[in-house]
Order: C-alpha cells, then structure tokens, then sequence
C-alpha cells in the first residue's frame, strides 16, 4: 500500500498577504476603468451623442487605469515573498 504523504504544519501558500493585497489592489483598479467606460447611451436613439462617447474620460483615463491594474496584477503575481 501506499504511504500517505504529510505535508509540514509551517508550510506557506504560492501568495504572501501582501501579494494577496496587491492582487486585490489591481483588481479594484482595473474594476473603476471599466466602470468608467460604461455609459455614452443618449435618450433618444435617433441622436448620436459625440462629446459623450468620445469624451477623454473614457478614451483616454479609463483604459490607461486598466493597463495600470494589469500591471499590478503582474507585479503581485511576480514578487518574491521575503525569506
């Protein structure tokens, strides 16, 4: 029969609690990008509403938000913990 394998009580997750945090982080900032890209709809269908699909808020900020949660994402998931 085979043996079962024991693992140590000290034993760590892949993740530290800072690399949870930071996880964590990156997730609400990349949750505000895309809530600031919602939205543009006019009240009436018939009317195109260029200045608020366009606007720089959604053009500009909210996708750069978004590349700056990805890149948090990526810093958490590569730091090392501390030895």
């Amino acid at each position: 029969m085979a043996e079962k394998k024991t693992t140590p009580a000290n034993t760590h997750g892949l993740f530290e609690k800072q690399n949870l945090w930071l996880m964590l982080l990156g997730v609400v900032v990349i949750a505000i990008g895309m809530l600031l890209m919602v939205g543009g709809k006019s009240k009436d269908p018939s009317v195109f509403n260029y200045d608020e699909v366009y606007s720089g808020l959604r053009i500009s900020v909210a996708p750069v938000l978004i590349i700056i949660g990805l890149g948090i994402e990526i810093y958490a998931i590569f730091k090392k913990p501390k030895a």
